[in-house]
């Protein structure tokens, strides 16, 4: 059976997919279970196509039009790119991710605000807006117990309803919408900074390296949070399809 599910979940992971996290037991019949997460190139595999199709691609897409053709220009290249890639996933019956569909409606209202007032600031200073909003709408979840970053966690690693329903991984989910938060205010900050004191084409270049660096800071501690909760709630965390041999051999 170990065999088996390891060869399933490795073909699973070769195709850009991430098999669900759940919680087995022991094969030597230890309390607790065993949460096998992917190995880090697979996760890389699943999340790397989400991120390029709905963050990645047109940004850099509407910096090579503003380069070549101008403003107005990169407005559309990068609207037209959100539009081609929801149309076709809805078009295949794919799964839409959370990132791809809040983005395009958010592109949307802001090449229409920009089109209409021909402004590349308010362009640009729109998200900074919406990241503050963001922010507050994360810290106000974590408030009523109802975080809203467990809403994008299946956009990169699915998960078992049932891990959800465990109260300490619920917990986590509000304390990481708190991080996130935190994050979200402290890039729009620099971001807003950056805007007022760099030019156009230096501007989306700088933006986009203090929002990536800010994220993937995020996403280790996000990660790193979730390994010690479980591993506090008596679970053991493994990574990859290699360290279960390894860790049975040293428990028996």
């Amino acid at each position: 059976m170990g065999r088996k599910g390891n060869a399933v979940q490795d073909s699973v992971a070769c195709r850009g997919q991430l098999p669900r996290l759940t919680i087995s037991a022991h094969a030597c019949g230890k309390s607790g279970g065993i949460l096998k997460m992917p190995a880090p190139r697979a996760a890389l595999r699943h999340a790397v196509p989400v991120i390029l199709e709905a963050v990645i691609a047109p940004l850099g897409l509407f910096y090579l039009v503003l380069t070549l053709w101008g403003f107005r220009g990169a407005l559309i290249a990068a609207l037209a790119w959100s539009f081609l890639a929801l149309a076709r996933r809805l078009r295949r019956g794919e799964r839409v991710s959370m990132l791809l569909l809040l983005g395009t409606l958010l592109l949307t209202l802001r090449t229409t605000v920009s089109f209409i007032t021909g402004s590349a600031f308010i362009y640009f200073a729109q998200p900074t807006a919406g990241t503050i909003v963001i922010a507050f709408v994360l810290f106000g979840s974590a408030l009523v117990r109802r975080p809203f970053t467990q809403r994008f966690a299946g956009d990169f690693c699915p998960i078992d309803p049932e891990i959800l329903a465990r109260p300490l991984v619920h917990r986590f989910f509000v304390r990481i919408s708190v991080l996130w938060a935190t994050v979200l205010l402290l890039n729009a900050g620099f971001v807003l900074w950056l805007l007022v004191t760099s030019s156009l084409h230096a501007f989306v270049l700088e933006r986009a390296a203090v929002t990536y660096s800010m994220t993937a800071l995020a996403i280790y501690l996000s990660i790193r949070q979730f390994v010690v909760m479980m591993r506090g709630d008596g679970i053991t965390v493994q990574w990859g399809s290699k360290v279960e041999a390894a860790l049975l051999t040293v428990e028996a």
